[in-house]
This record gives structure tokens, sequence and C-alpha cells, in this order.
């Protein structure tokens, strides 16, 4: 279960409850912005309320809702993220809306290796969904846990049952990690210069979505849609 871009959830809400046991008032001045640095709304008041208001508006300007989930999605990764520890941005922003067993791309030639601060970690564990991690925690007990969290949300969804790993979706890089590398760290590969961008854009109602400066907004099914993450 992943809930994604959802104003309640279990982090927020353990947050809130520890905030409690603080003996001072706590206030809060909450900003929103727009893609383009500009100022939206800025709310001041008690903590919660702030952000409860704040939230709202930037459900409204930072997701883009979808009325079904899309075979394909191909993400090109905003040229501001230039290793795999950011561009994963674009696994967590577009997931909610590729369908069950279908295939996300992260498209970036300019993404040049994993991460230059803990590469050689999540080269020693790999991509993985979160049960694989959790069946044996102990042989990862050394390993940060923000790696691992990276490792699971770059994954997505998954099972891992009597040692068969099954990913909701395939995740495909597309960027300048090679091939070899990307094996090695159990995600797909595709060499970068044999896609062609233009050939994925406009055809939403063929089930293809494309996504330019992927990673920066958030991409959700509308309520109802019939297939959720949650």
């Amino acid at each position: 279960m992943k809930v994604i871009g959802k104003k309640r959830t279990p982090i927020r809400e353990l947050l809130s409850r520890a905030a409690q046991f603080v003996p001072v008032k706590t206030y809060c001045i909450s900003m929103v912005v727009t893609a383009d640095n500009q100022l939206a709304g800025i709310y001041a008041g008690e903590t919660d309320e702030s952000w409860e208001v704040a939230a709202d508006l930037s459900s409204r300007l930072h997701i883009v809702y979808k009325k079904k989930p899309f075979n394909l999605v191909v993400g090109r990764v905003a040229d501001m993220y230039e290793e795999l520890w950011t561009a994963g941005k674009v696994m967590y922003k577009l997931e909610p809306v590729v369908a069950d067993g279908d295939t996300l791309i992260i498209y970036g030639r300019h993404v040049k290796r994993i991460s230059y601060t803990w590469e050689k970690q999540i080269e020693d564990v790999g991509y993985h969904v979160r049960d694989y991690f959790l069946s044996r925690m102990d042989s990862f007990r050394h390993v940060p846990k923000a790696v691992l969290a990276h490792a699971t949300h770059v994954k997505g969804i998954g099972t891992y049952e009597n040692g068969e790993e099954k990913p909701r979706i395939q995740v495909v890089l597309a960027t300048s990690i090679p091939e070899q590398l990307c094996k090695k760290i159990n995600l797909s590969y595709t060499d970068p210069g044999v896609i062609n961008l233009d050939t994925y854009k406009n055809r939403e109602h063929e089930g293809v979505l494309y996504v330019e400066d992927a990673g920066e907004m958030l991409y959700r099914l509308e309520e109802g849609s019939g297939h959720t993450l949650e």
C-alpha cells in the first residue's frame, strides 16, 4: 500500500501526534509557490490549520489528474536532476497513473550515475519492493534507511513471497547509466539513443503518456477511476 499525494498519511499523523508533546504553542507560515516560482498563497496560524489550507491549494496547483491509467508512461527527467537519486522523482510522481503490469520509462541522457553520495550502497542492495527488504532486514541493518527508502520508491509497489519478487509495474532506465549496471541494481534498461521522444507525444488516447520535465508535478488518477494505489 502506498498513499501518494494525500494530506493525511501515517507519517504526517505521527509527526502531528509527537508535536502535541511539545509544551508550547506552535505556529506556522505555509507558502505555496507555482512552477515558475510565483507566490500563490501564504497562510499563517496554528501549525495544522495553516498547513491544511496550504495543502488544499497545493492539491489544485501541483497535481495533474487523469481519468484512467496508461499502459506506457515516458517521463523525460528535468535537466536539474543529474543522478538517479534525484531523477527517481520521475517514478514517485508518475507511478500512480501507470496501469498494473505496465511500463514507466525514465528518460534522461544527462543522468550519468546513480548517486554522488550513496552509489556504492545502492549498488550493493539494488532496487527492490518494500517487502523484499522487510523479509531480510537483518541483512540490511548496516544500510542507511534513506537508501532503502529510495530503493523501494524507485522500484515501486509490489510483493515478495516465497522468494519471488513481483513489482506492480516495470521501471526502465533510458539514461547514460550503463546497461550492465542497470541489471546489477535490478532495473530494466533501454538505449536512450534509439528513443525518439516525439513518437510518444499526443498519444494519450492510445494509452501512452509523455511528460516533459518529469519529476516536478504529481500525477494522480481522479477519484472513482477504478484504479488506485491506496
